[in-house]
């Protein structure tokens, strides 16, 4: 006789299976990450055809350990998608001890991501949106005993040492200042400062 889901089962199933269909698709994110790290590090240009592009990448993930990570995390996930065993979780600790990027299961990053540096942790149900930078140090996280993370709007920057921990969620273009401590739901267009987390400036759209 078939042994009997349990709830919690059924959930975390339900779960995994939700937010393994809602990651990008390797290529795309990969080379949208590329472009935003040769944005940022005034590298930026046009990707001159399909060799350029695996060219770039390769030194990109040369010159930049964050870079690395975050090719890793995407193969993690690409893997984990096809219910592929055993290397997922060899990517994960590949990154942890390449750039000491530490990316959870439950975690989606939407393309066009930028990680400065290495020194993050991101964990629980935690959503990305595109164009988001991340600096050292950053911890993007749970409150004890509840899974769902924070929500990140498009093109938001968390600065170095700066901490988004619970359900909380962050509008686009927010800017957390160097070593804040977010708490609490921030509006589009904010900037926020200081332990707890407080607004400072808002922005025109």
């Amino acid at each position: 006789m078939a042994r009997k889901k349990r709830p919690e089962e059924k959930f975390r199933r339900a779960l995994v299976a939700d937010i393994r269909a809602r990651q990008p698709s390797f290529r795309t994110a990969v080379v949208a990450d590329l472009k935003a790290n040769m944005m940022f590090r005034g590298k930026g240009r046009p990707l001159e055809g399909p060799a350029d592009t695996v060219w770039q990448i390769v030194k990109m993930m040369w010159d930049s350990d964050a870079y690395f990570a975050q090719v890793l995390y995407r193969m993690r996930t690409s893997l984990a998608r096809r219910n592929v065993p055993f290397l997922p979780r060899l990517f994960h600790h590949w990154a942890m001890s390449s750039a000491q990027v530490c990316i959870g299961d439950p975690v989606t990053i939407a393309p066009g991501f930028y990680l400065a540096h290495g020194q993050v942790v991101i964990d629980g149900v935690v959503n990305i949106g595109p164009g988001a930078v991340f600096f050292p140090w950053v911890t993007v996280g749970l409150k004890a005993g509840v899974i769902d993370g924070p929500t990140i709007g498009a093109n938001a920057r968390i600065g170095t040492g700066a901490k988004v921990i619970g359900p909380v969620t962050l509008g686009d273009n927010v800017n957390v200042g160097a070593n804040s401590v977010v708490v609490d739901d921030v509006a589009s267009n904010t900037t926020v400062v200081g332990a707890p987390a407080r607004p400072v400036a808002r922005a025109e759209s």
